[in-house]
C-alpha cells in the first residue's frame, strides 16, 4: 500500500511539474516534441500533433522536451529562438506549478480535519505544567519562541523538538499586548521535548481555511530554507536526506500509524489528512529546490537566461549543455548514494 501511495503522491507531483513547462511551453508558441512522465524505456507512448506522448517504466521523475533545448535549431518555434522572458516564464513554471499544487493540497489537507489547530493556548496537561509556572496562560496566542516568529501549531512543534538545550524563551499575544515570558526549561521524554499545554481547536471556515494554509505553506517554505542551510553548515549530514525509497518507507509507518492494533483497521480519514501533508511538504520541497542556481535544475536554467538577458548574447547551447550534463551526473550519483543508503536502513 505505501508503495502505491508513494507511486500516486510522485506521479501527481511529477505531471503537474512537467505539464507546467509543457503549458507554458504552448502558450509561448515553443515546438514541444515529447511529454513524458517517468523514466527509462516506455511503457506506450502515442503521437498527437507535433508531441508525442509517453508513460516510461520508472516512476522517479519525467521531461518535457523541447524544440532547441539543449542545442543549436533552424525552427522558428524552437526554445532557444524565443524571447529571454518568454524562456524565463517556461523554466520557472514548472516549480511554480508545484507551489500552486502544494497551496491547494494544504487546503485539503486543512478541510479533511475536524478543527484548525491554532497558536492559542486552551489548558494545560495539569495544575504542575512547566509551561504554566513560568506564566503562560489558558488565552495566550503564542508569537514567538526563541526569537522565531510562529505562525502555526507546526512552527510550535519544530521549535520545540529541535532545540538542543530545552531552554525556551516564549513571547505571546495577551489581550492585544506582547508579553515576554521568563526562560523556561522543558522537560524531555526519550530525547524528545514533552509539550504540556493544549492548544484551541479553531472552526473550519471558508476565510480560517485560507489563512491556515497560506499560513501553513509559509511554514513549510521556511522550514525547508532552514534545512537547507543547516544543511550547508554540517548539522546534517548524508544520513539525514531521504530519497524516494526513504518517503515510501515513511509512509509506510504512516500507514501502519492508523492501523488499530485489534481490528488491524485503517482510519482512511485520518490517514488522508497525513498524506496529504506529506504531498504538501513533498511538492513545495521540490518546486523551491528546483529554482536553487544548480545545474540541470530549472534554477541553473534561470540563471544562464538572467545573464544572458544582462549581456544581450546568447550562450552557446552546447557549453551551457555541458554544465547541466555534469549538473545531472552528480545529482544522480547523490541520487544513488542516498538511495542505497536508504535500502540498507530498510534492513
Amino acid at each position: 500500500m505505501s508503495i502505491i501511495i508513494a507511486i500516486l503522491v510522485f506521479g501527481i507531483i511529477i505531471a503537474i511539474h512537467e505539464a507546467g513547462h509543457f503549458f507554458a511551453a504552448k502558450a509561448c508558441g515553443v515546438k514541444v516534441n515529447e511529454f513524458a512522465l517517468g523514466m527509462g524505456p516506455a511503457i506506450f507512448k502515442f503521437k498527437k500533433g507535433e508531441t508525442t506522448y509517453a508513460l516510461r517504466i520508472l516512476p522517479i521523475g519525467g521531461f518535457c522536451s523541447m524544440e532547441g533545448e539543449d542545442d543549436e535549431s533552424s525552427d522558428e518555434r524552437a526554445f532557444g529562438n524565443k524571447p529571454v522572458w518568454k524562456r524565463i516564464i517556461i523554466v520557472v513554471a514548472g516549480a511554480v506549478m508545484n507551489l500552486i499544487l502544494g497551496f491547494i493540497l494544504l487546503i485539503c489537507m486543512v478541510t479533511s480535519d475536524d478543527a484548525i489547530t491554532s497558536t492559542t493556548i486552551h489548558s494545560f496537561e495539569n495544575d504542575n505544567a512547566v509551561s504554566h509556572s513560568t506564566g503562560l496562560e489558558a488565552g495566550d496566542k503564542i508569537i514567538k519562541i526563541n526569537g522565531m516568529r510562529i505562525f502555526t501549531a507546526t512552527d510550535i512543534s519544530y521549535q520545540l523538538q529541535n532545540d538542543d538545550d530545552g531552554v525556551f524563551e516564549m513571547v505571546v499575544d495577551r489581550g492585544g499586548e506582547k508579553v515576554t515570558l521568563p526562560k523556561v526549561q522543558l522537560g524531555k521524554t526519550d530525547n524528545m521535548i514533552h509539550i504540556d499545554f493544549i492548544v484551541v481547536g479553531e472552526k473550519i471556515t471558508f476565510v480560517s481555511t485560507m489563512k491556515e494554509a497560506t499560513a501553513q505553506f509559509g511554514t513549510y517554505s521556511r522550514l525547508i530554507w532552514i534545512s537547507l542551510a543547516d544543511l550547508v553548515r554540517g548539522k546534517y549530514g548524508l544520513n539525514d536526506l531521504s530519497g524516494p525509497v526513504g518517503i515510501v518507507d515513511v509512509i509506510g509507518d504512516v500507514v501502519e500509524s492508523q492501523r488499530d492494533e485489534e481490528s488491524h483497521k485503517i482510519d482512511w480519514d485520518a490517514l488522508l489528512t497525513q498524506i496529504l501533508n506529506i504531498a504538501a511538504f513533498i511538492t513545495i520541497n521540490l518546486g523551491i529546490f528546483n529554482l536553487l542556481p544548480l545545474p540541470a535544475l530549472d534554477g541553473g536554467r534561470l540563471v544562464f537566461l538572467i545573464i544572458e538577458g544582462i549581456r544581450r548574447k546568447k550562450i552557446p547551447p552546447e557549453k551551457e549543455g555541458m554544465v547541466h550534463l555534469i549538473g545531472l551526473g552528480l545529482l544522480m550519483l547523490l541520487m544513488i548514494v542516498i538511495t542505497v543508503k536508504d535500502v540498507m536502513h530498510l534492513f
